[in-house]
């Protein structure tokens, strides 16, 4: 796909604007009008934790398939500032402990506030002395993240699905779609609990079920890679050492 279009430089890879894979036979099933409806594109993660989170309660939707550089008025309308955010729909997956549901926001905290970032700040940097340092800096606040979960496993909590793993899934998967092949990210080493945990979200039928075709990833994600101007608001407060947007 040609970004000719978005910065006049034939031959750059673009974003997609469709789903593909099984992203996309899950936006067919619901692509009938509904009144609750997710504005989303497919290559957003912040917009997958929604997607993962409806398919888990098994909550019926509409799907609206959103361009986020030529957003609709239909979507403005709702969200003035034009963000693809997270709708509070994670209240139920936390567990009903008090203490339990605690940890969980605290270390849901550390994923927006940590992990989050590092991916961007990795993705986006240029020096190849600064990428060492960032791919470090991923590496420990990941393992901080490791380190608090549920020693078997293999999800966060226990053997199920809660709100940290959806907190942190999508970054799971572009991690291998992405980071792999743009900063030469490796693979978790085998048997260990960050393997066993990646492994579980790959073949969770939910994430499977909002995650297209790794080409997408690839594609939509060289902008990053690249560091190019006018990427995205996170892109741009991850350049100037800003928390996310």
């Amino acid at each position: 796909m040609s970004d000719a279009n978005q910065n006049g430089n034939d031959g750059k890879k673009t974003y997609h604007k469709k789903a593909t894979g099984n992203a996309l036979n899950t936006v067919k099933k619901h692509s009938k009008e509904h009144e609750l409806k997710l504005f989303g594109s497919c290559f957003c993660p912040f917009v997958q934790r929604v997607w993962i989170s409806l398919e888990v309660k098994k909550i019926s939707y509409q799907y609206i398939e959103v361009d986020p550089y030529k957003k609709p008025d239909s979507l403005l309308e709702v969200n003035p500032r034009g963000l693809l955010e997270d709708l509070n729909n994670g209240e139920a997956l936390l567990p009903p402990d008090s203490k339990i549901r605690a940890h969980s926001r605290l270390w849901t905290d550390h994923v927006n506030r940590h992990v989050i970032p590092g991916f961007y700040r990795f993705l986006q940097e240029q020096d190849q002395g600064k990428q060492v340092e960032y791919a470090e800096e991923l590496k420990t606040e990941i393992s901080k993240l490791v380190d608090a979960a549920d020693k078997n496993g293999p999800f966060f909590l226990s053997d199920k699905m809660s709100f940290v793993d959806i907190q942190i899934a999508p970054w799971i998967i572009r991690l291998n779609r992405v980071l792999k092949p743009y900063r030469g990210w490796p693979e978790p080493e085998p048997n260990t609990r960050w393997a066993k945990w990646v492994d579980a979200i790959e073949h969770n039928e939910h994430v499977q079920a909002t995650t297209s075709t790794d080409d997408l990833y690839l594609d939509s994600y060289e902008r990053y890679a690249e560091n190019r101007p006018n990427t995205s608001q996170l892109a741009k407060a991850v350049n100037s050492g800003r928390g996310l947007p």
